[in-house]
């Protein structure tokens, strides 16, 4: 009973990638053996052996992508060679640290400099220190050999960086906020090659901006510092019941997670994928008989389910059932190529956003279950917010959507857009037009409103002091 079986690419794949095109090429080929030379890292190029593994994603989708160079960054110096040599050759450069963009913009033609060797984890006096390209479920581990971690989200194999940058929406959000919540500092290399260190007495506005002003727009991130908490013993839980009961079960669930004592977190899943399934599944911060008290109410909305799995755990197992590892280790927990034992694969899909400010009127459940029954291979995922999340101003950090009730995402498996594109279409009339950038929507016009709201202006103005050349340039970026 795990999570991975109703949604592989997980709560939280996060965006880290930015796509430079410049308006010019430089008068001369670029030298990368140059570039080599002055990296203590690896450069990997088109015609040496691993570049096949090293210009892949997450999603197979963007495997047809080929970068000029890929270049695995072992300190901030070598980041900043990298901008030095993309600036100075005017190549498209693309930051990389999990590879998770939905969008595929972590990666772009000209150079990838990929932070995932700089993925150390230490921890002192309730402060985790945190390489950029360290993999959640490592974070996690060394984390749990202290009785610490932080607040974060479900996908094993995503990058830190990208997760905090662009917020960090996650399974006890509710109890300890976002991931970008418990960020106190951020080490980021500039634009023009500078190791910054931002905290909120240093470059305060770059601080705020990367607390969810999306991954890659302001920099290349190297190392974080959050504030962490103690862990205690989880109540994981999985309920089912038939298609028949999924108009009730997204009421009753709407009116019920986002009121819920804190250290209750839940997931609602309606999925069609060789038959049709209601999930509501999360994490307590508790005991089951307690958890058990909590869900009665639910429950009595919805009628009794087909099936009922509660388990209490400790929060590190609790955290590998969620990434859908109960029965692997950390290390097989992870990609093969980013661990000798790994053993989870790589996902084809396609997602699209939103955040619901309000509860959906009657005729608001009755489109989502009926878009989510439509014929295809895909889910439908309510995530519960409110709690602690709510309680932080909606400019105190870059992300915007502090009085959202829930997000939703639609995910679709392959790489066909029709079903996202009409389901989203159609429920805009009841959600509007909130959108979360780390799961960012490449079918996005009013993107900046979408992921950023009021927000958006002092992005821009943060982007013009710290990047005014827009060496770091997304499709969508600020």
């Amino acid at each position: 009973m795990d999570r991975r079986d109703f949604l592989r690419a997980a709560t939280l794949a996060p965006v880290l990638g930015l796509v430079s095109v410049p308006p010019a090429l430089a008068s001369s080929a670029p030298d990368w053996p140059g570039l080599r030379r002055r990296l203590t890292g690896k450069l990997v190029l088109p015609a040496d052996a691993g570049y096949g593994a090293a210009r892949r994603l997450f999603n197979p989708a963007f495997d047809g992508i080929r970068p000029g160079g890929v270049a695995y960054c072992a300190t901030p110096a070598d980041v900043s060679a990298c901008l030095s040599f993309v600036r100075a050759n005017r190549l498209p450069v693309t930051a990389r640290s999990g590879g998770h963009s939905y969008a595929g913009w972590s990666t772009g033609t000209g150079l990838v400099i990929d932070v995932s060797r700089m993925n150390s984890v230490s921890y002192a006096a309730g402060r985790a220190t945190v390489g950029a390209g360290a993999k959640l479920v490592d974070v996690y581990d060394k984390l749990a050999r202290h009785g610490v971690s932080i607040p974060a989200g479900s996908c094993p194999t995503v990058g830190v960086s990208g997760l905090a940058l662009g917020g960090g929406i996650g399974v006890v959000s509710r109890k300890y906020g976002l991931t970008c919540d418990t960020l106190e500092s951020v080490r980021i290399v500039t634009a023009d090659g500078r190791l910054l260190t931002c905290d909120a007495d240093h470059h305060p506005d770059l601080y705020w901006a990367c607390r969810g002003g999306g991954g890659g727009n302001f920099g290349v991130a190297v190392s974080f510092t959050f504030r962490t908490h103690q862990t205690r013993d989880t109540t994981v839980f999985f309920l089912h019941w038939p298609w028949a009961k999924a108009e009730a079960a997204v009421k009753a669930w709407q009116s019920w997670a986002p009121t819920a004592p804190d250290e209750l977190w839940s997931t609602l899943h309606l999925t069609r994928n060789n038959g049709l399934d209601v999930q509501i599944g999360g994490t307590y911060l508790g005991g089951k008989a307690a958890l058990d008290r909590l869900l009665a109410p639910l429950v009595a909305g919805i009628g009794r389910p087909s099936s009922r799995y509660a388990s209490t755990t400790s929060y590190g197992h609790a955290m590998m059932v969620m990434a859908g590892c109960s029965s692997l280790s950390v290390a097989q927990c992870h990609l093969p190529g980013q661990t000798a034992a790994g053993r989870l694969s790589r996902d084809t899909f396609a997602a699209k956003s939103h955040l619901a400010y309000q509860k959906l009127s009657a005729a608001g459940v009755r489109a989502l279950v009926a878009g989510a029954a439509q014929a295809g291979e895909h889910t439908v995922q309510l995530d519960a917010l409110g709690g602690a999340v709510a309680r932080v101003r909606p400019d105190a950090t870059a992300f915007p959507h502090r009085a959202a009730l829930f997000g939703v995402q639609y995910y679709s498996k392959g790489t066909g857009r029709a079903w996202l594109r009409g389901i989203h279409g159609d429920m805009r009339a009841h959600l509007g037009d909130h959108a979360y950038v780390n799961y960012i929507d490449p079918d996005l016009t009013d993107w900046r409103s979408a992921y950023y709201g009021a927000n958006a202006p002092r992005l821009a103005a943060v982007k013009a002091a710290y990047d005014p050349g827009r060496v770091f340039h997304l499709p969508q970026g600020v």
